[in-house]
């Protein structure tokens, strides 16, 4: 179902959240489930996957994951600030100790040239405060767009379980 690179970065998220004793929870829009689909494609991802939210509409990540409808019309659904609420709203509604979200346009249609298909905006978010953003722009069809973005915001969760204590990063400012 899933390629082995994306199977790959999940095998090694769970290993590294199985080590350190942390659960996650998904905040998910553009990939519809497909992160927390391939991190529980793997036997014994019970206990580190805890909840994931699929929010595709703008109405769902504010009532779900408390989105701010300001946040929304300022900077639109597919933005690091998005992201990042999307992150941090999913810490909030669970005890996890780490959370991803992703949020982009995989098209083919609904680019514009300031947001053109293939952004995406993954987060990870950590209980202690951290909060990391990757902008990406990919090339492909809807199922590339897609399956890279579940990659990457899987590779940015890792990255954050290695951070430091909360810098700079971890605001909305």
């Amino acid at each position: 179902m899933f390629p082995e690179p994306c199977l790959a970065a999940a095998r090694a998220l769970l290993d590294a959240c199985r080590a350190r004793g942390v659960r996650l929870a998904t905040a998910e829009s553009c990939t519809g489930g497909l992160v927390a689909a391939c991190l529980t494609e793997h036997a014994g991802s019970s206990a580190v996957v805890d909840r994931g939210w699929v929010v595709y509409d703008n109405a769902a990540k504010r009532e779900l994951l408390g989105v701010r409808a300001e946040t929304l019309e300022r900077f639109g659904a597919v933005s690091e600030r998005c992201a990042r609420e999307l992150a941090l709203g999913a810490l909030e509604r669970s005890a996890c100790g780490l959370s991803l979200a992703v949020t982009g346009i995989a098209g083919p249609g609904g680019g514009t040239a300031e947001k053109p298909v293939g952004l995406v905006h993954v987060a990870a978010a950590r209980r202690d405060g951290a909060l990391l953003h990757r902008r990406c722009l990919f090339e492909g069809d809807r199922r590339a767009v897609r399956l890279a973005s579940v990659e990457a915001v899987l590779a940015l969760g890792l990255a954050a379980l290695a951070e430091g204590p909360a810098g700079p990063e971890a605001g909305l400012a």
